[in-house]
């Protein structure tokens, strides 16, 4: 018997089912800081309607995509650990690049590489960098990608 956990990630790529489950978890740490909302909430809510954080995919395609173990997972350890994550992030730049003084969406996408950096040693940091990196390019043009890059290939370097 197929459960709803193997035919999502069987149905798609595991690379692409990862991907999109990066990019739906920054998008739900965004919302948690717009929003106040728990991760549980948020994590409940896209289970439920996962077309409210992926905009690009049919409501009834984007579950068959996402990896939602490995969202829920970076939704819930960034929610329960961005103060450390933040000082973490702290260490890898410089003052005037300091997670307070961040964009929101730009520290969302930061927490959830460290995270990822700290907690699932089992994947190649160069994928989780990679990945970031390509989220940031969703949603900034300028230099914003090559921080995200810089900032996670130093805490690579740190963590690992």
């Amino acid at each position: 018997m197929m459960t709803k956990s193997s035919l999502q990630t069987s149905s798609v790529g595991e690379n692409t089912a990862k991907r999109l489950a990066r990019l739906a978890a920054v998008q739900g740490l965004y919302q948690i800081a717009l929003t106040q909302n728990t991760a549980e909430k948020i994590i409940a809510d896209f289970q439920d309607h996962p077309g409210a954080l992926l905009h690009e995919k049919g409501e009834n395609e984007a579950p068959l995509l996402v990896d939602l173990q490995l969202f829920g997972s970076i939704v819930i350890g960034v929610s329960q650990n961005f103060t450390s994550l933040d000082e973490m992030i702290a260490g890898a730049t410089d003052a005037k690049v300091s997670p307070e003084r961040l964009e929101t969406l730009l520290r969302a996408i930061l927490r959830a590489g460290t995270y990822e950096l700290h907690v699932h040693s089992h994947i190649p940091a160069n994928v989780i960098i990679n990945d970031y990196v390509d989220v940031t390019h969703a949603f900034f043009g300028a230099k914003e990608p090559g921080l995200v890059n810089a900032v996670l290939d130093k805490l690579a370097k740190g963590l690992r």
